[in-house]
């Protein structure tokens, strides 16, 4: 059994006391401070020009990874503070001796989901999949002997949850601890507590992927022991119970992907207005107001009032699944995503089905991702050589320009191992956006001087 009191731990990286929620400032609140850091990082900037579902998309009304973050943070804090006000109702020891308020979990939820993609590489979830193509059937392969399974697997299946959590928590040269946030909301923030072996060992969802690299098995243990999580690995493998808050993360996220990938198809005339608006209908019809609908002239303000009630709509559903599955949550005994369980599961589904074949496989979408691929493969393979290269002291003329262009904590020599040198890589690269990924290929093709 997880408790509350430990999830909702204030404890950041570093800490040598007890940080209390009676002793927080109450204008300023330690999750609040969270969400300030996040915002303010280099890796949220830098998801203004990274790909949402449109991959370089000109036009203005089109989702990027930062306005995606935004919103999905939106949604995430209204779950987090009704989720909060009930549990509190159910707990109240949690107010009346420890402090907690519902804007914690509102504060907490929001900021793991404001970072929830703040680990993702350029042109969309294509760039995964071109990190590990790089390794499991390109150039990379060349560098498997000198990597353990688990080593090898980080690669080969790149997880952009994983690179998140690497960048909100590993130190560099006079930042110990990264962005020091507190344990509760790096525990909400990680979708996928485990490593990258044993693949899918359960067809729960916290086993769907992995959530930390090989270089932070240290880091996510200890923020686990801090919250109690419930350790699910066997033979050796570390694996830990979902923190109850992420389950609210993870609905956020499904439902602005659900409802904003959809209008993003409509405005782009992807998905014709009338055709699409029927499927926004049958999930609304329940609070809709048919004369104020039919009062609305314009097609994209009318988009606007069913996106506003579909997403309240599907709010209040996913607490109240959150609050009815809670002591399985607790015991991390509830496989499955909380709108797996919604009472609209079928409306959902068949908006998804639409999306994925008219706008994910749409020839602009398509075409976009196959040139990631190209960009983001040329890109590792200069910087991987010049990095493994000068590690062995082989490294050539063109080798030392290349890091030469390089940031620093791209090049640092690290722990002098292939391994974290090819993370280092990978961590680069992944933090590019997408124009700056153009760029630097245009550079290293010579297309640009």
């Amino acid at each position: 059994m997880m408790y509350w009191e430990q999830l909702l731990s204030l404890k950041r990286q570093g800490d040598t006391s007890k940080r209390l929620r009676r002793e927080q400032d109450p204008t300023r609140l330690g999750f609040e401070v969270d969400y300030d850091r996040i915002i303010f990082s280099p890796y949220f900037r830098s998801l203004q020009d990274k790909t949402q579902v449109i991959p370089l998309s000109k036009t203005d009304f089109v989702h990027t990874r930062l306005t995606h973050s935004l919103e999905v943070s939106v949604v995430g804090r209204s779950l987090g503070r009704l989720a909060g006000t009930r549990v509190l109702e159910r707990h109240p020891h949690l107010a009346e001796v420890h402090g907690y308020g519902f804007n914690d979990f509102g504060a907490i939820v929001a900021a793991a989901a404001l970072a929830h993609d703040i680990g993702n590489p350029p042109f969309g979830h294509s760039g995964e999949q071109a990190i590990g193509t790089f390794f499991s059937h390109g150039p990379g392969l060349k560098f498997r002997e000198s990597l353990t399974d688990k080593q090898a697997e980080d690669l080969v299946r790149f997880e952009g949850n994983a690179h998140g959590f690497h960048l909100l928590t590993a130190s560099r040269e006079g930042v110990p601890g990264g962005l020091r946030l507190s344990y509760a909301t790096l525990g909400a923030f990680m979708k996928y507590p485990k490593e990258s072996l044993p693949y899918r060992p359960t067809r729960h969802i916290a086993d769907k992927k992995y959530g930390f690299f090989q270089a932070d098995v240290a880091g996510f243990g200890e923020v686990a022991a801090e919250l109690g999580l419930l350790e699910t690995g066997s033979k050796g493998a570390l694996g830990f119970c979902r923190h109850p808050l992420t389950y609210l993360v993870e609905a956020a996220d499904d439902i602005c992907y659900t409802i904003i990938d959809f209008e993003d198809g409509i405005n782009l005339g992807l998905l014709p207005e009338d055709y699409a608006l029927e499927f926004l209908i049958k999930l609304v019809q329940d609070g809709i107001s048919a004369e104020k609908y039919r009062a609305i002239p314009n097609m994209r303000d009318r988009l606007g009032y069913l996106r506003a009630i579909a997403i309240n709509t599907l709010v209040q559903d996913a607490v109240r699944v959150f609050m009815e599955e809670e002591e399985a949550i607790l015991k991390g005994e509830f496989p499955s995503a909380l709108l797996d369980k919604s009472r609209y599961k079928a409306q959902i589904a068949d908006i998804i089905k639409v999306s994925v074949e008219r706008i994910y496989r749409s020839p602009e979408v398509v075409e976009k991702e196959v040139a990631g691929y190209k960009i983001l493969s040329d890109i590792l393979e200069v910087t991987t050589d010049a990095l493994v290269n000068r590690l062995g002291g082989r490294a050539s003329a063109y080798d030392e320009l290349v890091l030469r262009m390089l940031p620093a904590d791209a090049t640092a020599a690290g722990s002098g191992t292939v391994y974290s040198l090819l993370m280092q890589a990978c961590s680069f690269v992944a933090s590019l956006s997408d124009s700056a990924a153009v760029h630097m290929h245009n550079k290293i093709t010579g297309k640009q001087l």
